[in-house]
């Protein structure tokens, strides 16, 4: 599958994040930036490019677009891939890195287009929010696991079991290679989406997506709970907290923190 990248110049940083989440809700798959430029990632095949436009034109901004051929993508990653430290919690880093000389747990991820290698502050939000949370011997879902950051994170952490399920099949692929590298061997992950999950009774729910989708499944997740379960969610730009703690009481949990970075949001409901 080949791809189309977008570049986006702007050196507002808050911008790009808010873009960023309006992109991944058009299925923009792959995002990295720098302080000039976004550039954003989508399947030939989903690209719209009126959508494009009218979105940018409300911003002002112009974009340039080029084919990248799936091939290609490594390549491209590697070479602007840095380690990511997760201040007390993780190291993030490529196979190709060294092992960092620090005690904290070391996650090894190959970086391809799945969303999660460390580097977007949604993923650090939830990796700081984990550490504070009663992962061992829990039983773990990782809803949009992308490349499965979060659950080789949460089995290093003691997780009796994790269920990760993403609804790509490059991501489920992705988070397998992943799973290996990092020697886990108690992470199942799944193709498609919260349906595809069977099991109930989570200790833990983690849910790193987007605003559109939490609020589809707020219920679901509800019920995927074990009684005074946790639910860990992000994805999400400040902007949207109110809806979505709104819809996460409504469903039947009772909200407990927010975590803040940049303009970006986690936040930690329980099921009591």
């Amino acid at each position: 599958m080949n791809y189309i990248q977008i570049t986006i110049p702007t050196a507002d940083i808050n911008l790009q994040e808010v873009l960023t989440a309006l992109l991944s809700e058009m299925d923009y798959e792959g995002f990295d930036q720098d302080a000039q430029q976004l550039n954003a990632y989508i399947p030939v095949s989903l690209f719209d490019e009126n959508a494009l436009k009218d979105l940018l034109q409300s911003f002002l901004l112009s974009y340039t677009k080029a084919i990248i051929e799936k091939q290609n993508w490594n390549a491209q990653w590697e070479a602007s891939f840095e380690p990511v430290i997760v201040d007390g919690v993780c190291v993030i880093r490529a196979p190709f890195h060294e092992v960092h000389q620090s005690a904290l747990l070391d996650v090894i991820i190959t970086p391809k287009m799945s969303f999660g290698t460390g580097h977007h502050a949604t993923t650090q939000l939830m990796a700081k929010a984990m550490k504070s949370m009663p992962l061992q011997h829990a039983q773990v879902l990782d809803f949009g696991s992308g490349t499965g950051v979060l659950s080789i994170l949460a089995a290093k952490m003691g997780a009796q079991h994790i269920v990760a399920v993403d609804n790509e099949e490059w991501a489920v692929e992705n988070a397998q290679e992943n799973n290996a590298l990092n020697q886990v061997t108690n992470v199942a992950v799944l193709l498609g989406s919260l349906e595809a999950v069977t099991a109930g009774n989570f200790d833990i729910i983690l849910a790193n997506i987007n605003r559109h989708i939490l609020l589809q499944y707020m219920s679901s997740l509800f019920d995927k709970c074990a009684t005074n379960a946790h639910l860990l969610l992000s994805g999400l730009l400040l902007e949207d907290e109110r809806i979505v703690k709104d819809a996460a009481l409504q469903a039947g949990f009772t909200y407990q923190e927010t975590y803040v970075l940049n303009n970006w949001i986690a936040m930690r409901f329980n099921k009591s």
